[in-house]
């Protein structure tokens, strides 16, 4: 692993990056062979408290988080253990999947139930919208389940992701009721 650790209203020590290195780097034991990737570690302290975020690229699945506590060494102790629980969660899922496929040997996207959304139409309003922040990715070919399970790993109400059955670009989102919905183009 090649670590890209950067500070914000913190200056990132020697033993800080040292720590994060030695703690991070423990999460290779869960991969069969080293995963030449990059890891990017955003250290922040506001208001006295500090926050590390960690994402981790791994084979088009992407292994993010985030912790804050009162002491930096802490809330990297407590973010590494949130990345296993996400890492052993995957494996599991993983796992699971395939042994469904193998016993089933159909596809999984044939047995899956996306619910689909459907647009409402709203009235415009004039309010002035500020964007404070722009993301770019690279989208990866996969089907809805698996764009689920990203999500879910990363945390977010939803995901943009390639439909691997379609091409098209397609979002599945996480409905108040606790179920997932899928937006898809005409």
């Amino acid at each position: 692993m090649k670590f890209n650790i950067r500070g914000e209203n913190i200056q990132v020590t020697a033993a800080l990056r040292e720590y994060v290195e030695k703690k991070v780097g423990r999460l290779e034991k869960y991969f069969e062979t080293p995963q030449p990737t990059d890891v990017h570690v955003t250290m922040r302290v506001h208001r006295g408290e500090g926050t590390i975020e960690v994402t981790i690229p791994l084979g088009g699945v992407i292994i993010r988080a985030e912790e804050t506590h009162e002491d930096m060494y802490a809330a990297i102790d407590l973010v590494v253990e949130k990345l296993e629980r996400q890492i052993r969660k995957h494996k599991t899922k993983l796992m699971r999947q395939l042994r469904v496929d193998t016993v089933s040997k159909q596809p999984q996207r044939e047995n899956q139930q996306v619910a689909v959304a459907l647009a409402e139409d709203s009235e415009e309003e004039d309010v002035d919208i500020n964007i404070v922040r722009t993301k770019r990715f690279d989208l990866k070919p996969m089907d809805a389940h698996e764009a689920v399970m990203q999500m879910d790993m990363l945390g977010h109400s939803f995901f943009v992701f390639q439909n691997s059955d379609t091409n098209d670009v397609s979002v599945v989102y996480r409905r108040n009721d606790g179920r997932y919905g899928l937006i898809e183009p005409k």
